[in-house]
């Protein structure tokens, strides 16, 4: 007779209990082992049906958890109000791209001295440029600024006219030489007319046009470069408005002792709007902002 074991790696036929004694007929014997077999089988499939219900409760469990422990936990600070899908409500986290506030200081680059006292620095380098119309330029950083000014003029109905900026060296030499010709022509000596030149053509090396800093505004209307320059429309705007956009009226008419230049109502010069604020309110120079003496 072929046994069949309920564990499937076991062959050992099954042992007949030495306790019993008593004789039983074939049939009852057959009889009985089909009852015991049935039972048996009753039983597995029950424990089979109640681990497969515990592992689907695990399963549904373990999802479940899942499913809660995927959502991520958001701090009360970091909740966002979803009045809109771009709402800048009080409770969104932001960055603060806020830099402590610094007072400008005359290393900055738009706070370069350069008078008759203060040359450019052997090692400077011509700053960035952005080419203006007509051959003009000006230092890429100081790019913005003067055209959101000249803009506002216009919005005035007015027509600034810029007529010097960025000079090289060799320009700026040239222009220096033609003014002293011009004062030897009138009769001044060569030591006279180099120094009255510089009072009105900065020596190179000495001006700020080379820095690319400065430009010369003047009205469409009236172009020429003397004290009537003052009372046209554009000056008296830009006087006014000038160090809101970060530029300075650098050669005041009460300033020529300290700057060592004669009144220029024509020339701006970009110094930022905190410093050309304070410097516009005060009615001093840059050398007395800097606090530099001549």
């Amino acid at each position: 007779m072929e046994y069949v074991s309920l564990y499937p790696n076991s062959n050992k036929k099954p042992q007949p209990d030495k306790n019993q004694n008593r004789s039983v007929s074939r049939a009852t014997a057959h009889s009985g082992n089909k009852n015991h077999y049935k039972r048996h089988h009753r039983y597995l499939g029950f424990r089979l049906v109640l681990v497969i219900l515990l592992i689907e409760l695990s399963l549904c469990g373990g999802f479940m958890l899942g499913r809660a422990s995927a959502t991520p936990y958001i701090p009360p600070s970091f909740q966002t109000s979803q009045t809109g899908s771009d709402s800048l409500s009080e409770n969104k986290p932001t960055v603060s791209l806020t830099q402590p506030t610094s007072t400008s200081t005359k290393e900055d680059w738009n706070l370069i001295l350069i008078n008759r006292d203060h040359p450019l620095p052997e090692d400077f380098r011509i700053p960035e440029l952005t080419q203006l119309r007509n051959g003009h330029a000006i230092d890429k950083r100081a790019y913005p600024a003067l055209q959101e000014m000249m803009d506002a003029a216009r919005a005035e109905n007015l027509d600034p006219l810029i007529c010097s900026s960025f000079r090289t060296w060799d320009k700026q030499e040239e222009l220096y030489q033609n003014k002293i010709n011009s004062l030897l022509e009138q009769g001044y000596s060569q030591k006279e007319a180099e120094a009255n030149a510089a009072i009105w053509v900065a020596i190179p090396g000495t001006s700020e046009h080379q820095a690319g800093l400065a430009v010369d505004i003047v009205d469409t209307a009236y172009q020429q470069l003397d004290e009537a320059q003052e009372h046209t429309a554009v000056q008296q705007w830009l006087i006014k408005h000038c160090a809101e956009y970060g530029f300075i009226l650098r050669y005041p008419t009460d300033k020529s002792e300290i700057t060592g230049i004669g009144y220029e109502p024509w020339h701006y010069r970009y110094v930022g709007k905190e410093a050309a604020k304070e410097i516009m309110e005060r009615g001093i120079c840059l050398e007395e902002y800097l606090d530099v003496s001549p």
